[in-house]
């Protein structure tokens, strides 16, 4: 055998760019799932362990910190480390994360468990994000970036969604609620990580060796005010994300008396699938017209959920984060794409990165500070602050940003 064929031999088998993309989408919506999956259990984790409900926003802090100081110190790194590679990485942190689920059975691996989740999420997602962009561009490349962006924010948003709902059917359906879920979803993980495996990079290696920074915090130059823009939108996105992500179960319970953990699934899964599905279903519309329907979704939404709260009324809660959940799903695909278009390809990573740490921070903040605010007021009073704000926060950036796009157009 010659020196060639050995060398061929040695190299693992790639797949076209074109299969790649779907395999990265598929890995990237597995992931998000999982990051998800325990919102339906944290009554359950609340009534084994006995803790209070502001525990509950302690814990999804460590998962908030976990994205945000990974999406800092790790999120940039793919645009010399390579995208694969640290795909892999962000699957197999996840993979690490489910086993600490299975084995510290206590609120302080509850924490732990979902830092170490958090971790995985900022290093997967401007990374995924980025690679999907690429490997479109490399299978079609005369198709419009816009197709790229809506797939991924349909894995991402679609995970998020996804997760929820597994939740839970799992705590409704299966014995031991608290474990097959882990167990599950730790199969899909390692499988995902051998099917990215085998997906083409699409970063070349740096000819000089490229010297480790923390994430610069710069918009790209020349842009600023329209990258503010896409920041401010993806926070506000997030922000309303949040409150389903992580407070919805505990407000279902204490407002709505709706003790039922595949409603608290269905209740999440139905907010953050709007968010996906508005993003697919509006994605070859102008921009400025998504960015309208967006604004007007949210602004309509948010009101109705802050008056399914005071009525209360959980039908029209409901309904309202759904077409709350279609506008900020837009918003968010809306300034992913701005982000990605402004960056020049060596530093496509480094921009996203800086968006996602923006949108988590948005996820993060608000809902740390509503759980504090249930220690001393009551839920309904609580929601209701929150989603005004939110709403504010919304229409503004969608504003700005339909601003922007009729200014490019």
């Amino acid at each position: 055998m010659g020196d060639a064929a050995r060398s061929s031999a040695a190299r693992p088998r790639r797949v076209s760019h074109g299969t790649g993309f779907w395999i990265v989408a598929a890995g990237f919506l597995v992931v998000m799932a999982y990051s998800t999956v325990p919102t339906p259990l944290y009554p359950l984790y609340e009534e084994r362990d006995g803790f209070p409900v502001w525990m509950i926003t302690v814990i999804f802090a460590a998962y908030a910190v976990g994205v945000v100081v990974s999406l800092f110190f790790l999120g940039h790194i793919s645009d010399w480390a390579g995208r694969r590679r640290m795909l892999l990485i962000a699957i197999l942190v996840s993979v690490v994360s489910a086993v600490l689920f299975l084995a510290w059975s206590s609120p302080a691996g509850l924490i732990v468990a979902r830092l170490v989740n958090g971790i995985s999420i900022g290093v997967l997602t401007a990374t995924a994000t980025a690679h999907l962009s690429e490997l479109r561009a490399r299978s079609r490349p005369g198709e419009s970036a816009i197709v790229a962006a809506s797939v991924a924010g349909a894995a991402n948003l679609g995970g998020l969604a996804l997760g929820p709902l597994v939740g839970g059917l799992f705590a409704e359906f299966v014995p031991s609620p608290l474990i097959v879920p882990h167990a599950v979803f730790l199969i899909a993980l390692v499988l995902a990580a051998i099917a990215v495996a085998s997906v083409p990079e699409t970063v070349d290696a740096p000819e000089v060796p490229v010297h480790y920074r923390p994430q610069r915090l710069s918009a790209p130059s020349g842009s600023r005010s329209t990258f503010v823009a896409a920041g401010f939108g993806a926070f506000a996105s997030f922000a309303l994300l949040g409150l389903f992500t992580s407070l919805a179960p505990s407000i279902l319970v204490g407002t709505f008396a709706q003790h039922d953990h595949l409603v608290a699934g269905a209740t999440t899964f139905a907010v953050f699938g709007a968010a996906a599905v508005g993003q697919l279903l509006l994605a070859r519309i102008a921009l400025r017209i998504q960015l309208l329907i967006a604004t007007i979704s949210c602004g309509v939404g948010l009101a109705a959920v802050a008056i399914g709260a005071l009525a209360p009324q959980f039908a029209v809660f409901l309904l309202g984060g759904i077409v709350a959940g279609l506008g900020v799903g837009v918003l968010f695909k809306s300034s992913i794409a701005t982000a990605a278009s402004l960056a020049s390809p060596a530093r496509r990573g480094e921009a996203l990165a800086f968006i996602f740490l923006i949108a988590y921070c948005g996820l993060a903040l608000p809902v740390l500070a509503a759980g504090v605010a249930l220690v001393f007021v009551p839920e309904s009073i609580v929601v209701v602050v929150f989603v005004t704000l939110v709403l504010v926060a919304t229409v503004a950036a969608g504003t700005a940003m339909t601003r922007k796009a009729r200014s490019d157009a």
